[in-house]
């Protein structure tokens, strides 16, 4: 080991715990007090206020002592904003995709996690085909979508725990798809063992989709790709091969961000 790398060895730590924060920041509906994220970081709590303190003082987050809480500060905002004009992850995606929609004649798209939705960032329709809900930069409920349902099924179940905490948090859209934790559990435990994710009717009547996970460099799902088409003009054996084929396209992808896939789970 060069004596540069044991000499960044010991703030390798303090920089992952920094992104802990902002990554548990991020996950939250609003600010929240330094004790639950130090409850959910598993982090001491003079540990998370010297973090807090080191990045409130470098504008990623916010302080409000009124209500002795913690938010995102403008920094992170400015990331999110540059993230969103390079698009490095949708310029990737949509020669995949382009080449997609050329196999299959069936319209694709690209979407990431936000929360408990999914936002659409890339969308190639196929010619004379009628146009989606999954236009860029829509929201959708991620337990309704197959790109949705692709990615919770290889998050760890805390996580999808924590995002589904009880039913309230299931939101419908023509009364279909689930409505509890166990039931989404159930088909997530599907979606693992098919390699893929199905939805039938749940987005747009009439209109079913398969999605399969893109993975990052550790393994872990970073957006769900999808193809939608008429359920009336695709039989089992065709949704199979229609599976197949945007499973090779996540799987290009994936390399593409010099990802892997996870070792599978049931």
């Amino acid at each position: 080991m060069s004596s540069v790398g044991a000499r960044r060895r010991p703030g390798a730590p303090a920089a992952r715990h920094a992104l802990a924060v902002l990554q548990a920041l991020a996950r939250q509906s609003g600010p929240v007090p330094a004790a639950t994220l130090a409850r959910d970081l598993g982090l001491p709590r003079s540990t998370t206020y010297e973090l807090l303190g080191e990045l409130v003082g470098a504008g990623f987050v916010v302080h409000l002592p009124e209500e002795r809480r913690y938010g995102l500060g403008v920094s992170a905002f400015e990331l999110g904003t540059a993230f969103l004009r390079q698009e490095p992850l949708a310029r990737l995606a949509r020669p995949v995709l382009a080449r997609l929609v050329d196999e299959v004649g069936r319209s694709a798209h690209l979407a990431v996690l936000h929360g408990r939705e999914v936002l659409y960032v890339v969308e190639e329709r196929a010619p004379g085909r009628p146009p989606l809900v999954t236009d860029v930069g829509v929201r959708l409920p991620a337990q309704l979508t197959a790109s949705g349902r692709a990615v919770l099924a290889d998050l760890p179940e805390a996580q999808v725990r924590a995002l589904f905490p009880d039913a309230g948090a299931f939101v419908e859209r023509h009364g279909a798809g689930p409505r509890t934790l166990s039931a989404l559990r159930r088909l997530l435990a599907q979606t693992r063992r098919t390699g893929y994710a199905s939805e039938d009717g749940e987005v747009t009547p009439g209109l079913s989709s398969v999605g399969v996970a893109v993975h990052d460099h550790t393994g872990r799902p970073v957006a769900g790709a999808a193809v939608t088409f008429d359920a009336a003009e695709v039989d089992a054996g065709a949704r199979t091969v229609l599976a197949r084929q945007v499973l090779a396209a996540a799987a290009e992808l994936t390399r593409r961000i010099r990802g892997h896939a996870p070792e599978r789970r049931v």
